[in-house]
């Protein structure tokens, strides 16, 4: 019985060859530096897709607290105010409406406003 044949080396070469396709110098070529190089490149990958999650939702919070801004609330007392109202927006989606549609954001902080001097009767 035969095993590991030259066709699943050849094969599994390839592979390598391809993820480091691109790359700079002896890793696109020297197998042995291949595998090590798209090793740490698939490490990179993973990590970044984590940080893309992070960076996106601190770009919403910087678009939503400068519109807020424009309203005379602070970030904090407009999302607590939000929440203590029950309006479940996320974060994208209040960005997205502090640029698209700025008049529903001015709504949404002249809500946000009443809530934080009258309470919860004089908002509805």
């Amino acid at each position: 019985k035969m095993r590991g044949g030259t066709v699943d080396r050849s094969i599994r070469r390839a592979k390598i060859f391809a993820l480091t396709k691109g790359f700079r110098g002896r890793p696109k070529n020297c197998y042995s530096l291949a595998i090590r190089a798209a090793h740490k490149a698939l490490q990179h990958a993973y990590r970044g897709r984590k940080l893309k999650k992070r960076d996106m939702r601190s770009l919403w919070i910087t678009r939503i607290s400068n519109a807020a801004q424009e309203q005379n609330l602070p970030y904090s007392k407009f999302v607590h105010n939000m929440a203590r109202l029950e309006i479940q927006l996320n974060r994208k989606i209040l960005s997205e409406l502090a640029i698209y549609e700025p008049r529903s954001f001015q709504a949404l902080a002249d809500l946000a406003r009443k809530r934080q001097k009258d309470g919860l009767l004089s908002a509805l």
